[in-house]
């Protein structure tokens, strides 16, 4: 066995204050999906990290909690993260958007420390479990935008979303568009799925596929 050989990781944060809905259902079919692959995987609840929001830094300490924790040593290790959050008010939920929030604190500024976070920010994979009561497809875009432009701005990977519905405790497992199963592909492909997002002076083929 080759022990140079590095073993990807994925990260999945769930960001509903719910353990049992169903959002974290997508989130544990994404995680089964990511293992069955060989992917090293962890799912963590972001309530068991976060019980703040950003402060102004100049004036007040970040809150008494263990987001230092979630974000320097589960965030920045992880070369993949699933966000797996319920849409509140067509937006992603408030502790989904405080984890963006508050990684501010370990980012700016000019120290060696922040450019040695940012460093470890670029780069990743990221992808999205999405969970409204309504069907409607645009229910979900304004976070799917939020993510992909969170992707460009930290030279990462947008590969991939699933949305499902469902309103009871694990009904989402009654969406005939079949959520769940996509989650689950979702996490097995997280890491091999096709990428690509070009720019005008980007070098590449003429043909999206390789031959088969």
């Amino acid at each position: 066995m080759n022990s140079g050989h590095h073993t990807q990781r994925l990260l999945v944060l769930v960001g509903s204050p719910r353990r049992d809905g169903n959002s974290a259902a997508l989130a544990v079919a994404a995680l089964e999906g990511a293992r069955q692959a060989g992917t090293s995987a962890e799912l963590l609840f972001l309530d068991d990290y976060l019980n703040g929001f950003l402060t102004d830094l100049r004036h007040r300490p970040a809150p008494d909690d263990r987001y230092a924790e979630l974000f320097l040593e589960h965030f920045l290790p992880a070369d993949g993260v699933l966000f797996a959050t319920p849409i509140y008010w067509y937006g992603m939920s408030a502790q989904t958007k405080a984890f963006f929030d508050r990684s501010f604190a370990h980012y700016a500024g000019d120290s060696d420390e922040a450019a040695r976070v940012r460093r470890r920010m670029a780069g990743k994979r990221l992808g999205l479990a999405l969970a409204s009561e309504e069907t409607y497809p645009g229910a979900a875009l304004g976070i799917v935008h939020q993510l992909q432009e969170y992707a460009r701005y930290s030279h990462s990977a947008f590969v991939g979303y699933v949305h499902g519905a469902g309103n009871l405790r694990g009904e989402i497992a009654g969406d005939p568009r079949q959520p769940l199963r996509a989650a689950h592909t979702l996490g097995v492909e997280f890491f091999a799925r096709k990428y690509s997002d070009y720019a005008i002076d980007t070098p590449r083929s003429h043909a999206v596929w390789a031959p088969a």
